[in-house]
């Protein structure tokens, strides 16, 4: 990252745990209507902060009690225009909730003030589109204009810094860095890919990393693979090329389903906790820079003990 950024503490050495997947606990384990699977609308009333508080607790204590840190996620992942939009929210109020989303969990860090653990606030961009298939695609210049706002919000909020979450193509991941660039807030950009290993839009993970990086500088503080169980992608990290060192952050699926068979379950896949667990253990050994530990789709506080347990 350029210098004038400041520096965040998981670039460091130390370990740092995430949250699991927050949609699908409070959807199928919490009976909680989320419409268009969006968790920022929760952020503006006091009973949706009380859940959002409840579900947080157990991933902060776990982290406290093992004297890791944690990187804190807004609930703002469908809080872009085109989502607002179809839940009934104007610019100005989804750009509010995004400001109060990092407000929330300022206030949920200043509850465990005193503990020796550093808490990253961390302002969540999600895709444009549906996050599982390409669909529309962006120009960089395209998605550096339509996700500057949101990323502006997150950090006139006083996130810590920015993620891009589930990206499925690069050019909407080298526009949302160079938006944060732009903005002076550090960004991250996580990739998803399909059961082959690679991006929804066909190309392989080593490439996307790699384009994303020569577009942007290496702007990008590191990059994360989430919403894809270990099996989709262990081939494609498999290489020992000095390329997987930019890879710090894992929040895989529980399931080994493919995101199609995610989209139309009715049900939640919880996987095998203890399974999942020894697959993060296996990717420390590929990824030796990995520092982000959490959980994406069906994953919950019992897979994070899981991961805890096997790999510090």
């Amino acid at each position: 990252m350029p210098d004038l950024l400041p520096p965040l503490p998981h670039l460091q050495d130390g370990n740092f745990l995430a949250d699991g997947g927050l949609e699908t606990t409070l959807v199928f384990l919490e009976g909680i209507d989320l419409p268009s699977f969006a968790a920022f609308p929760l952020v503006l009333t006091e009973a949706g902060r009380e859940t959002l508080a409840r579900y947080f607790a157990p991933y902060l204590t776990e982290a406290r009690n093992r004297n890791v840190g944690f990187v804190l996620d807004t609930p703002t992942w469908r809080a872009n225009p085109d989502w607002a939009e179809k839940l009934g929210f104007s610019l100005d109020d989804v750009l509010d909730a995004n400001r109060q989303a990092v407000a929330f969990a300022a206030r949920l860090r200043s509850e465990v003030d005193g503990s020796p653990i550093p808490i990253v606030l961390n302002g969540v961009v999600g895709p444009r589109g549906d996050g599982y298939v390409v669909g529309a695609t962006m120009t960089e210049e395209e998605a550096a204009r339509y996700h500057r706002p949101q990323i502006e919000a997150l950090r006139d909020g006083g996130a810590d810094m920015v993620s891009a979450i589930t990206m499925t193509y690069v050019e909407e991941a080298v526009g949302i860095a160079l938006a944060a660039r732009a903005g002076g807030v550090p960004v991250a950009i996580s990739f998803t890919v399909e059961t082959d290993g690679r991006l929804p839009s066909g190309q392989d993970l080593k490439a996307a990393i790699e384009e994303t990086d020569a577009a942007t500088g290496k702007t990008p503080a590191y990059y994360m693979i989430n919403c894809a169980h270990p099996d989709h992608f262990r081939g494609a990290i498999a290489s020992g090329e000095p390329w997987l060192d930019r890879i710090r952050g894992i929040r895989a699926n529980a399931s080994r389903k493919s995101h199609a068979e995610l989209d139309a379950s009715t049900e939640l896949d919880i996987g095998d906790p203890a399974e999942l667990g020894r697959q993060y253990r296996d990717l420390r050994s590929q990824l030796p820079k990995l520092r982000v530990f959490g959980g994406c789709c069906g994953t919950d506080h019992r897979h994070i003990v899981a991961i805890c347990e096997a790999c510090f």
